[in-house]
Parts: structure tokens; C-alpha cells; sequence
């Protein structure tokens, strides 16, 4: 999407505001957050920092991608430590997740007021406008996700369906459902056959029109383009060739398929891989390019 704003949630979004006659006509400024635990140095001691970034909805995303700071950090998230004794206790993790959501809470929390009465802004075109602030997506990885939505690992962020069965028809997970599950059941029950953790409160229960589970937007690096295509895929043909041929006869083929990544030819757009995929760590950039040409040359 060019513009965020375009999307189904912000018009749904819009349509909530206007049915209250306080906010209706004012304009929806969406807050879109993201947090990534980052090691700074290794070699140093202990560097780790935890920022926590924010944007608006209203940007663009080409005044986003370049530079021109719509992307602000706006707080370094804390970190408990504590011994060895205590490190995997189910109340130390308990304390440091929910020190986590009370930790947003307590920085958004100048924005509340804001998102249930209108104030006055002054907008970068330089005219003022009564704005309604909101919750927006929160970017996150599948480990913070799991943080965000107060479940358990290998648990599912936006739906009840069971690992070992994604193709099962089940609800998508709501506030309003978690409220009521964990009104209803033991800390026991919720965990084996919801995968939630009762104990906690999202920080998104703290604001109005806010739900965690909508929120959350998808990771695109982790779960499309590194997970489905190169932790998946190529590793699936990997597989394939080892089980269908043999180990020597799969190496010749596998060779085969480097030479025609390597052979193809300079074109705008796709970039060129002379040693074909064989690279120590892949990126993003890297997992994207070889999708381009990746399939053409394993149809040969």
C-alpha cells in the first residue's frame, strides 16, 4: 500500500469516530508502533537496547522510506535480569511480560485523553485540525508477537487454529473472547487448549478501540519472504532431491540450479548471483532477489 489510510482498518476506524458525536468530523491520526530487541556489540559487555518506534498512519510511505523522520524512537524498553534461580520461574517471566505492556501503557498514556475527546494539531502543511489519536498496527516478529498477545510459543497471534491443524475452521482471537475465556476458565485449561496466559493484561486493554490481535500486522521478513520462501521452499527441494535421488545425484542437480542462477542474464530489476545461492547469511534484500529468478531456474 502507498498510503496506509486506503486500507480497510482505517475506514472502519473512521466509521467508529463518526458515530460519536464528540469525534465526529475530527481526523484519525493512527499510531503505528514496533519494537526489536537489538544487541549492539557482543564484544563489548553487555550492550542490549530494546528501542520502541512509532509512526503515524497519515505519512506516505515514500516521505516514510526516506528519511524524513516519520519513524521516531520514543522510549528504550526495559530488560529484567535476575539470578539463575529465579530466570525460568513462571513468576519472574510473568513479571518481565507484563512489565512489558505496562511499560506502553505508561508511554502512550499522554495520547489517551486525545483518543476519546479531540484536540487541536498543527499539521505539516501548516494548517491546525482536530485529530483523534488511535492505536494502529504494532510491527512486530513472531517472538514479540507472542509477547503482544499474551499466548504461548507456536500458538497462533491472530486465530485459535492448533498447529498441528492449520487448516481448521476456527474464530480469530478478540478481546472480547480472551475477556471472557479467561472470566470463565483456570490458568490450566486456558494455556493446553487456548494457549493464553490469563495472568497478563495486553497494554491495548488500557485504550479504547483497541484489540492486540488486530493489531498485530504481519511480519513480512520472517514469516513471507525468509520463512515461506527460504526456510520453506528451497529448503523443501533441498529435501526433495536428497530423499528422490540420492546425496550425489541431488549435489549435481543442486549445481545445476546454481549455474543457471548464475547465468542470468543483466536485467532492471533483478539482480545478478555469479556464485548462485550459496552465501553465508542471507538478508532480506538477499531472499527477495533470489525469489525473482529462483523458480525460472529450478523450471529450467
Amino acid at each position: 500500500w502507498q498510503d496506509f489510510m486506503s486500507g480497510d482498518w482505517g475506514w472502519a476506524q473512521a466509521d467508529i469516530i463518526s458515530k460519536d458525536a464528540d469525534t465526529h468530523g475530527s481526523t484519525f491520526v493512527p499510531v503505528i508502533l514496533g519494537s526489536d530487541k537489538t544487541t549492539v556489540s557482543v564484544a563489548t559487555g553487555q550492550n542490549d537496547y530494546y528501542p520502541l518506534y512509532a509512526s503515524i498512519g497519515n505519512v506516505r510511505n515514500n516521505v516514510r522510506r526516506a528519511h524524513r523522520n516519520a519513524v521516531a524512537v520514543v522510549a528504550f524498553l526495559a530488560m529484567p535480569k535476575t539470578t539463575k534461580e529465579h530466570a525460568d520461574t513462571p513468576g519472574f517471566r510473568n513479571f518481565r511480560r507484563q512489565l512489558f505492556h505496562s511499560s506502553l501503557s505508561f508511554i502512550l498514556k499522554n495520547l489517551k485523553p486525545a483518543m476519546t475527546k479531540p484536540e487541536v494539531a498543527r499539521f505539516g502543511d501548516g494548517h491546525y485540525r482536530r485529530v483523534v489519536y488511535g492505536l494502529g498496527p504494532y510491527i512486530a516478529d513472531y517472538e514479540e508477537q507472542v509477547l503482544l498477545a499474551c499466548i504461548l510459543r507456536n500458538w497462533c497471534a491472530k486465530c485459535l487454529s492448533p498447529r498441528g491443524n492449520l487448516d481448521a475452521i476456527n474464530r480469530n482471537r478478540t478481546r472480547a473472547h480472551a475477556d471472557a475465556l479467561i472470566e470463565e476458565y483456570d490458568s490450566g485449561t486456558l494455556r493446553f487448549e487456548y494457549g493464553l496466559v490469563g495472568e497478563l493484561v495486553p497494554f491495548t486493554n488500557d485504550f479504547p478501540r483497541a484489540d492486540i490481535h488486530e493489531l498485530l500486522a504481519p511480519d513480512l521478513l520472517h514469516q513471507l519472504i525468509k520463512g515461506a520462501y527460504k526456510d520453506h521452499l528451497v529448503d523443501w527441494v533441498e529435501k526433495y532431491l536428497l530423499q528422490t535421488h540420492g546425496k550425489r545425484q541431488a549435489n549435481i542437480i543442486l549445481d545445476d540450479i546454481d549455474r543457471r542462477i548464475a547465468a542470468v542474464p543483466p536485467f532492471p530489476g533483478l539482480r545478478r548471483f555469479p556464485q548462485g545461492r550459496h552465501f553465508k547469511q542471507w538478508t532480506g534484500d538477499d531472499s527477495k532477489a533470489l525469489m525473482k529468478v529462483y523458480l525460472p531456474a529450478i523450471e529450467g
